[in-house]
């Protein structure tokens, strides 16, 4: 059974910086995409970064580029966001996810973690 948990949310003023995690359980994990999701209330939920199984291909979406990081360690089986300069409209439930090799979705969801950014 696949199990994604995430950890790291919180509540932080502007300008400051979180470190999501997310480890995964029940899959070959260096063989998979990893990404974090993000859906604010009201919103549809849209991809924040995506990294490959070998780490090597990395996106990042434009909201985010240049304050967001996404890495990983598969001898740890976890994917990190790197959170900084974060603003208000960051605030979303943030979602980590999985696809595996040779799919063209993510499959896999964890629970959703809450980032509050105050103004």
């Amino acid at each position: 059974q696949v199990q994604l948990v995430e950890s790291g949310g919180g509540l932080v003023q502007a300008g400051g910086s979180l470190r999501l995690s997310c480890v995964a359980s029940g899959l070959t994990f260096n063989y998979n995409t990893m990404a974090w999701f993000r859906q604010a209330p009201g919103k549809e939920r849209d991809i924040v970064a995506s990294i490959s199984g070998d780490g090597r291909r990395i996106g990042h979406a434009d909201p985010v580029k240049g304050r967001f990081t996404i890495s990983r360690d598969n001898a740890k089986d976890a994917v990190y966001l790197e959170m900084n300069r974060l603003k208000p409209e960051d605030t979303a439930v943030y979602y980590c996810a999985a696809k595996l090799r040779g799919r063209d979705r993510y499959e896999y969801w964890g629970q959703g973690t809450q980032v509050t950014v105050s103004s």
